[in-house]
């Protein structure tokens, strides 16, 4: 199966050596971003998606927002989009969070990650504006316990 194929992967915790295939995946994977992306395998906050392939998505959950979790990432390979596998992210974060509330945020601009949100069950919460000019951030929060 390549990222395209709709087929069976798995959720699994992240390694130190996934960061190479990660940034691969990530459309948006600057200098910056990549530095990120080592750093979430190494510590542990971050899940893959894999196919038979090889990664087709990740998400990282970090619990630095008011001592709650938060995913700060959820990214599929533009080929893998469609198939279940952001929804299958979550889900899997979602299960294994370590508090009783899990939130997220993106642009109002970002329809489909709304989309995908609203289908896995979170609910909108908040409006914050000042991020990015001219595309306020919605907040999304999921319960887990």
């Amino acid at each position: 199966m390549d990222a395209g194929d709709p087929g069976e992967f798995v959720v699994r915790r992240a390694r130190a050596e996934d960061a190479g295939a990660l940034i691969a995946v990530d459309s948006l994977a600057d200098g910056r971003r990549q530095a990120a992306v080592r750093r979430w395998c190494q510590e542990g906050s971050a899940v893959v998606a894999e196919g038979a392939a090889g990664p087709v998505g990740y998400c990282v959950v970090e619990y630095t927002f008011f001592e709650q979790g938060f995913v700060s990432m959820l990214m599929v390979a533009p080929a893998a989009r469609g198939r279940g596998v952001g929804r299958s992210l979550l889900d899997a974060v979602a299960a294994a969070c370590a508090t009783p509330k899990l939130f997220t945020s993106t642009n109002v601009s970002n329809q489909p990650m709304q989309r995908l949100l609203q289908r896995a069950g979170w609910s909108p919460v908040g409006l914050l504006h000042g991020l990015d000019e001219g595309d306020p951030e919605l907040f999304y929060l999921v319960t887990t316990a």
